[in-house]
């Protein structure tokens, strides 16, 4: 039986779902799983920690040997979440943080994989619209997609155990680290351990 708890930190791009999981990641037995991506690195980012860098031809390998636990294309790259690895990380580790889009947690929600589902939400799409200008990475045909994209990923918020606004980075991370706890404890008394 696995040990860990599985928990789905999604939402649209900008939301701050990586800042969130690196907030949490710092607490003691918590790590985020490491997803596979076809999508260019930026800079600062490292293979194997931020994302499992793969062409695509390696990609949908390993779509057809059934290698994933969801996958999806995401603004014209494709994205995946590596069962092994995952489960490997479960077994060793309290709670394992998957930060994946919305697509890939309906996926999963669909299939009834056991995870807390929390959907990050951003304050107001302004908001949003300048966290994404402000990377400083994207050309602007790209921010107006997921920007759109944004807008039907919102509407996906009910279908989550819980959803979190995040306004300010702390209370926020400090928001979703006491939804966790508390799934934990009721796993726990539940005798789920």
């Amino acid at each position: 039986m696995k040990k860990g708890l599985l928990v789905v930190i999604s939402g649209p791009s900008g939301a701050g779902k990586t800042a969130i999981c690196e907030r949490l990641c710092q607490g003691d037995g918590i790590a985020r799983a490491v997803t596979a991506t076809t999508r260019a690195m930026r800079a600062g980012e490292v293979d194997g920690i931020d994302y499992h860098f793969l062409d695509i031809g390696n990609f949908e390998e390993m779509v057809d040997r059934g290698g994933f636990l969801e996958h999806a294309e995401v603004h014209k790259n494709l994205y995946g979440s590596p069962i092994a690895e995952l489960e490997e990380q479960l077994e060793t580790t309290d709670v394992v943080l998957l930060n994946i889009d919305v697509q890939g947690a309906q996926q999963l929600m669909n299939r009834g994989v056991d995870a807390l589902s929390i959907f990050l939400e951003p304050p107001s799409l302004a908001e949003l619209q300048r966290r994404l200008e402000s990377r400083g990475e994207e050309e602007k045909e790209t921010i107006e997609l997921r920007m759109s994209d944004a807008l039907e990923e919102l509407e996906m918020k009910a279908k989550y155990d819980h959803c979190v606004v995040n306004d300010v980075l702390d209370l926020a991370a400090d928001r979703v680290l006491a939804l966790i706890e508390e799934s934990r404890a009721a796993r726990r008394t539940a005798g789920d351990r």
